[in-house]
């Protein structure tokens, strides 16, 4: 973990900065304040869906807002989890750590033993653990192939997830689809290379996932819901995750924290709509809460001006990839998408002009929207803006304060702020031409 950069933005930093002018040192103060939010959401520690980290962050932000001046409540659900108490994969004198694949089927204390056989082989993998090397990407979620593995016969499957950092990657999965119901682990590409040279033995190895929870076990999680009435006809919804596989410091962290800061400045900025603002338990299991807000607790789209979906790496931190390794920049990593809907586009564009990645602005349609705008648009809210991103560390324990920072989230945060105030007084003008005919 890098140490906090607040006092340097607070001291003589700041001082240099107020001599520029008051924009940078506002900039510089904000950025502070975005650091602070970073720093507390990363103490939680794994934020996994209604584990003790995602449950502190959701008490927490709850006694922030509250001091804001919003009511807020709780909207309860349940998740699958799984606590490991061992995670291994044994063969010969090659053993190394895995991560349980959701939802997990564990094997208990003796694991699985059976001959590890690549799934690229021709044949069935009848009884075989399969190893599955997959293409190097930025991994997200669960594909079919899982699926596959077991449908030819596997009696377990272990995913070398490739990517830019070299550590196993998790993936979300649905909770709609039937669960595999055999022993599934993640890999790190570094530690991979003695266990594909056996499995194209077929020599046999040993995989335990044992821990509490699994199966059809679930947990209580919740969704935060805070409000601001303002008596209005309508109402503004800004909504982010909060939670996810590890410590999410640039994947959820940056885009809580400038949604946070929003709050902030929605509580002493009357825009003549109420405000509802959210943050999202059960992420991991393919937007799991943001599903059950949508079901029972979302404000009809007829009663909503504008959705604001801030989802996950906001404003994470670019690495060069080189031989020696990832080397960290100062700058903001460039995947990172922002759409909104054919009425706010233009604005929308203007707002984020200059930020990598974001500038780009997409039509929100169903092959651009990602995330869980699809559900929203799907429910058939008509405005809306929606951010998601995948940076180098996503999905991985190496999500630390290295990969993000409040500089970074800075600019974001002012961005969204005029977007938001642009789209607005858009929606606002066309429902106004609209009843006048």
């Amino acid at each position: 973990m890098t140490p906090s950069r607040r006092g340097l933005l607070a001291g003589a930093g700041l001082v240099g900065l107020t001599a520029a002018g008051p924009a940078a040192a506002s900039a510089a103060a904000e950025a502070a304040t975005l650091q602070a939010t970073l720093e507390r959401y990363h103490g939680f520690g794994v934020k996994a869906s209604g584990g003790p980290g995602d449950t502190a962050c959701g008490a927490w932000l709850e006694g922030e807002l509250g001091k804001l001046g919003y009511a807020c409540r709780r909207q309860a659900f349940e998740v699958p989890f799984f606590e490991p108490r061992q995670a291994t994969l044994t063969c010969g004198e090659a053993k190394a750590l895995v991560i349980p694949q959701a939802i997990v089927a564990p094997t208990g204390p003796p694991g699985l033993t059976a001959p590890l056989k690549l799934a690229s082989a021709p044949g069935g993998l009848a009884g075989a653990i399969a190893v599955l090397d997959l293409p190097s990407q930025r991994w997200v979620a669960m594909g079919g192939f899982v699926a596959e593995a077991v449908r030819r016969g596997a009696a377990g499957v272990v995913l070398v997830t490739n990517g830019p950092t070299g550590e196993a990657i998790a993936l979300n999965v649905s909770t709609h689809r039937p669960a595999i119901d055999k022993p599934v682990a993640l890999l790190a590409p570094k530690d991979a290379k003695p266990f594909l040279a056996a499995a194209a033995e077929g020599r046999n190895a040993t995989l335990v996932l044992d821990g509490q929870g699994g199966g059809a076990a679930r947990r209580p999680a919740f969704n935060l819901i805070a409000r601001l009435d303002r008596g209005a006809a309508k109402t503004l919804v800004i909504s982010t995750p909060r939670s996810g596989w590890f410590g999410c410091a640039a994947e959820r962290g940056s885009g809580l924290a400038v949604w946070l800061s929003l709050a902030q400045w929605l509580a002493k900025a009357n825009h003549g709509v109420n405000v509802e603002l959210l943050a999202t338990s059960g992420h991991e299991y393919e937007y799991l809460g943001g599903e059950h807000y949508l079901a029972e607790a979302a404000p009809a789209p007829e009663k909503t001006r504008l959705w604001v979906h801030i989802g996950a790496s906001a404003a994470a931190r670019d690495w060069h990839e080189l031989a020696a390794g990832l080397k960290p920049l100062p700058s903001a990593d460039s995947q990172r998408v922002l759409t909104a809907t054919a009425d706010i586009l233009d604005p929308t564009r203007a707002a984020f002009r200059g930020i990598s990645g974001l500038e780009a602005t997409y039509l929100a349609d169903k092959a651009m929207a990602g995330g869980e705008l699809v559900n929203v648009m799907n429910a058939g809210y008509r405005t809306a803006i929606g951010l998601y991103g995948s940076h180098r560390y996503f999905h991985t324990p190496g999500d630390d304060l290295r990969c993000v920072s409040g500089e970074l989230a800075q600019p974001v945060a002012a961005a969204f702020r005029a977007a938001i105030n642009d789209a607005l007084a858009t929606a606002q003008g066309l429902e106004r031409r609209r009843e006048q005919g």
